[in-house]
């Protein structure tokens, strides 16, 4: 039986074409418990060697969603809270059919508008998941702060402000865009 690439969590159907799989030889790679699938258009690699990754099955089981939040601003160094859900955005008219029971995904219903700046892909070798960058992220959590709390809110801007690498204008840009300039103005005042 064919084996599929070691180091490549999740294979949607489209590469396994690619590949030369035909919609047969797919089916007796899923029945030889090589592959196992987690919703119409993409399985699991049953064999896949690498580092785990909540990401990556974030990215699998949320076509199009992006990380977003309290996990991006873990990912980004900007909180010590350990999230108990991978924080996912997707466009509000989106659907998402199955969810797995680990890790836990908690979907954001983002506008459009929302969802379409400060969006970046990270690679780990073949596996690959979207994330806002961190002045978007910055710009979301102050913006949901009632959902995440206020002390979270304030560690993660505190911890943004600490950075060398940090870019004030382009929070405020962002903030602008997405009408909420006020709000994270003031909050920026306050710490800075």
């Amino acid at each position: 039986m064919e084996k599929i690439a070691e180091n490549k969590k999740f294979i949607t159907i489209a590469e396994l074409k690619n590949m030369g799989h035909s919609y047969y030889k797919i089916e007796k790679l899923e029945k030889a418990g090589i592959l196992s699938r987690i919703n119409r258009s993409t399985f699991e690699n049953l064999g896949y060697k690498g580092d785990e990754n909540d990401f990556f099955s974030a990215e699998a089981y949320v076509p199009n969603g992006v990380i977003c939040l309290m996990s991006a601003a873990r990912y980004y160094g900007l909180t010590n809270f350990l999230p108990d859900a991978v924080d996912v955005a997707i466009e509000r008219k989106k659907k998402v059919n199955t969810l797995p029971e680990w890790p836990e995904i908690r979907i954001f219903y983002f506008a459009p508008s929302r969802m379409d700046i400060g969006v970046t892909e990270i690679y780990e070798g073949e596996n690959c998941f979207h994330i806002f960058d961190i002045e978007k992220t910055v710009v979301d959590i102050i913006y949901y702060r009632n959902k995440i709390g206020i002390e979270e809110t304030s560690e993660v801007l505190k911890n943004y402000l600490k950075r060398r690498d940090r870019q004030i204008d382009r929070i405020y840009a962002y903030a602008k865009r997405l009408r909420c300039e006020k709000v994270v103005r003031t909050y920026l005042e306050v710490l800075i």
